[in-house]
């Protein structure tokens, strides 16, 4: 009896529904589990037949298979399972998982059905199937937009490369313009300043000061076209990355002796450049011929910028570590709020005026002392002149 007692207890307690039928197909008991399954109390299911649960067209094939497997016990269902559908009181068709054993029990054949509701595994494959086919249409949309950029961006890049081409081409046509127009102006500016010179010698023992005048702005008009060109034509270079260094050992105290020599016969009147070095050490190691535009371009600016009756500072230096170039005028200065935009292309300050100039000079020279790894300095205050510094590292 308690043994009895138990087994009821597990088959009433089961959360799977336990239904048993005869031979007939007829249902002799059914647990809690499998009422609320199918949504029957149990007096409705005993004694009917098992079909009643089932939708169509298994309700009225079933009964042919009990029939079939007596006579054949050839299994379909019985003592294997599958998978099939109930039908619920309200009409609901709904997934389980069957299996049905055979049993014999006083001298009769009991069959009994363990039923797995599946409804909430389908319900889940479902949803997932359902993602899953929403993801493979947000794929092949996705894969579509990006075939689209893929090929917008080959389509833009063949631009580019086309627009390259062409900025290349339109850039050698460029420099060999500047370069032929630069050597093609220096003739005629030779003529020029030669003529020009000549004239000064010849009409010396007239002493007339408007002859001279004249041949002084022929002078300076020649010097600033040839500075222009002398701009344009290192700009160039530096644009199509010609300009290489190319360091050897100079006697930085007789090379800026020459500098000044050189810069002093273009001063203005009574403008005097003062050459000063510190220390005993001469020799530097460094590219002789973009050093030298450098400070020649600094000097000039310090005697384009400042007046007549003034002195222009030139001091060299050199360290255990480092050598220094500085270049000290009384000019018109560099305004506070224009010294960010010094070193730009084209730049001229606002109180420059009618003093000529392109722009360039010290664009150049910044160019030129990274190319040589130095760095520059500088200070400067309106209408009290400016100080350059160089650095290089020996």
């Amino acid at each position: 009896m308690e043994k009895q007692a138990l087994l009821n207890a597990i088959i009433e307690n089961a959360i799977d529904g336990i239904i048993t039928i005869d031979d007939r197909g007829l249902v002799e008991s059914i647990n809690p589990s499998g009422c609320r399954l199918f949504g029957y109390e149990a007096s409705e299911v005993l004694g009917k037949n098992i079909s009643m649960l089932m939708p169509e067209p298994d309700a009225s094939r079933h009964d042919g298979y009990l029939e079939r497997y007596q006579k054949t016990k050839v299994p379909h269902i019985i003592g294997i399972g599958r998978e099939v559908k109930g039908l619920k009181k309200n009409g609901e068709v709904f997934p389980f998982r069957l299996a049905v054993s055979e049993v014999q029990y006083a001298g009769r054949k009991v069959y009994s059905g363990i039923i797995h509701d599946l409804t909430r595994q389908k319900n889940a494959e479902e949803q997932l199937l359902l993602y899953t086919n929403k993801l493979e249409v947000l794929v092949e949309d996705r894969t579509v937009e990006l075939q689209s950029m893929v090929k917008q961006i080959q389509d833009a890049k063949e631009e580019v490369s086309i627009s390259l081409e062409k900025e290349r081409e339109l850039n050698q046509l460029k420099s060999r313009f500047v370069s032929m127009a630069s050597h093609e102006f220096r003739t005629p500016l030779s003529s020029i300043q030669l003529s020009a010179s000549l004239i000064d010698k010849y009409t010396q023992e007239y002493q007339n000061q408007n002859i001279q005048k004249h041949i002084n702005k022929i002078k300076n008009a020649v010097g600033n076209l040839a500075t222009i060109l002398n701009d344009f034509l290192s700009l160039e270079r530096l644009e199509t990355g010609v300009v290489t260094p190319l360091p050897e050992e100079v006697d930085l105290v007789k090379f800026s002796e020459e500098i000044t020599e050189e810069l002093q016969m273009v001063a203005k009147q009574n403008q005097s450049i003062i050459y000063q070095h510190t220390g005993t050490k001469r020799m530097v190691k460094t590219d002789i011929n973009l050093l030298k535009n450098c400070i020649i371009n600094l000097i000039a600016n310090a005697i384009k910028y400042s007046g007549e009756n003034t002195f222009i500072e030139f001091n060299t230096e050199i360290t255990d570590t480092n050598y220094y170039i500085t270049i000290k005028d009384n000019g018109i200065g560099i305004p506070v709020s224009e010294q960010k935009h010094l070193f730009e292309a084209f730049f001229r300050a606002h109180n420059t005026g009618s003093i000529p100039g392109t722009g360039l000079g010290l664009n150049i020279v910044d160019r030129y002392i990274k190319l040589m790894f130095g760095r520059i300095e500088f200070k400067s205050e309106e209408n009290k002149g400016t100080t350059f510094t160089l650095i290089f590292d020996i």
